[in-house]
């Protein structure tokens, strides 16, 4: 023990001389130094090895003594407590260990400020000891309140479902919470999810804040059309509102209700967002409003921040115009999918969807091999796609070997197909039977 606290004691002796550079990392020496840092190594020392139960006589000497030394007395300690609380069988000492743990921080707030940060860390601590705990409840809800006004997008993940599980324990058992201010504290933590990074871990924290939701308050169509629609119409530009709204409406599956597009129009216009727009465009396609449906798929385009999403939205309007009967202006659209991404597939499958149901209109009548050329194309196209069926069934319309020989031309010979295709192909025929 001896060694490790000479080593220790040498590395306060550099961490001192570091924090002559960082005020953040001056150290707050007591009168009695010598024993400060005899106390301090001790502690150091017995944390570093496990030894958490020997460290804590020299952590309560250094938090008596000299309280404001330094951060590290407080993050060790909350180390040390946790520890023992999690291996403590006795329910009396666990709950004491419990309570020095949470004072650990509640003392470095006092002396080092970052308030933020360590309340972060505090709350989580907190709400697995207090969240069986019903007395608790008011206090954990005002820590987990004042953590998440701190710190917002620095909020830590595990946070996110602590304080909506806070919110149901918190309404359960009887505190004074109305459903509009569950409603908000549950947007508030949807809208940080939305806005972190984390794929499809966020996705299930998402779905798990859903659930809860559904286990704090009633969420049916019903429920928002009755309890909220009427409100919007009194408030149309409440922007809160309307978040507040679209949140239950796609977590009560009612995305079909007008209320879901009006809401969502209403962010649109304060709050433009890709999926949003995306949303709103889809849904008017649904119910045949393709003038406004291209509209907001045009606004999807210009709020999307990845050229894969362009691409994707650009083959949503392909596919609109498609089933609009305007052929060349999808063909146009899938080919700016393509043009934003190469590997979207389904873009050149549309494009050899249109061709095929294209040549009974097109058809001249003249020659039968330019009359089946337009299945040539959209071969072509099927082929970029890794589309098999479409390469069989287009295969199957080629102008047979007899056409060709009939017309004096010849495999290979490139050939104009019309209409309003324009494309050359190469000549190609059928398998024989």
């Amino acid at each position: 023990m001896k060694k490790l606290m000479i080593i220790g004691l040498i590395a306060i002796t550099g961490y001192n001389v570091m924090s002559q550079r960082d005020p953040s990392n001056i150290w707050n020496w007591p009168e009695d130094r010598a024993a400060a840092e005899e106390k301090y190594v001790l502690h150091n020392d017995n944390v570093s090895i496990g030894e958490f139960e020997e460290a804590i006589e020299p952590l309560e000497w250094l938090i008596k003594e000299a309280p404001d030394l330094n951060p590290a007395i407080y993050i060790n300690g909350a180390k040390i407590y946790e520890f023992m609380a999690e291996n403590e069988s006795d329910e009396i000492k666990k709950i004491e260990y419990q309570e020095k743990a949470l004072e650990m921080y509640d003392s470095r707030i006092k002396y080092f400020n970052n308030e933020a940060s360590v309340l972060n860390r505090k709350a989580f601590t907190a709400y697995k000891y207090y969240k069986n705990m019903p007395s608790k409840y008011i206090e954990l809800k005002e820590l987990f309140d004042r953590a998440f006004e701190l710190n917002g997008l620095d909020i830590f993940d595990n946070n996110l479902i602590a304080y909506m599980d806070i919110i149901r324990r918190y309404k359960a058992a009887g505190n004074e919470i109305s459903d509009e201010e569950v409603l908000d504290i549950y947007a508030v933590i949807t809208n940080l999810i939305k806005k972190k990074e984390g794929g499809g871990r966020l996705e299930s924290i998402a779905d798990n804040v859903d659930k809860i939701l559904a286990a704090t308050i009633t969420v049916d169509c019903d429920f928002v059309e009755n309890n909220f629609g009427p409100k919007l119409q009194e408030n149309i530009e409440d922007i809160k509102l309307a978040k507040n709204i679209f949140q239950l409406m796609l977590s009560g599956k009612c995305t079909d209700s007008p209320l879901a597009i009006q809401a969502a129009e209403i962010i649109q216009k304060a709050d433009p967002s890709y999926g949003i727009a995306k949303f709103i465009a889809a849904r008017s396609q649904a119910d045949g409003n393709i003038k406004k449906a291209l509209k907001y798929y045009g606004q999807a385009v210009d709020l999307a921040e990845l050229d894969t999403k362009r691409g994707e939205t650009y083959l949503d309007m392909a596919r609109l115009y498609a089933a609009n009967g305007q052929e060349s202006t999808s063909r146009t659209y899938a080919q700016k999918a393509i043009g934003e991404n190469s590997q979207l597939k389904d873009a050149y499958s549309l494009i050899g969807d249109l061709y095929m149901y294209s040549a009974k209109d097109c058809k001249e009548g003249i020659s039968r091999v330019k009359d089946r050329v337009i299945y040539i194309a959209a071969y072509d196209m099927y082929s970029r796609a890794g589309d098999m069926n479409g390469m069989a069934n287009a295969l199957e319309q080629f102008p047979s070997m007899e056409d060709i020989f009939n017309e004096n031309l010849e495999i290979g010979n490139e050939i104009s197909v019309g209409c309003w295709i324009n494309v050359t192909v190469k000549l190609d025929r059928r398998p024989a039977n």
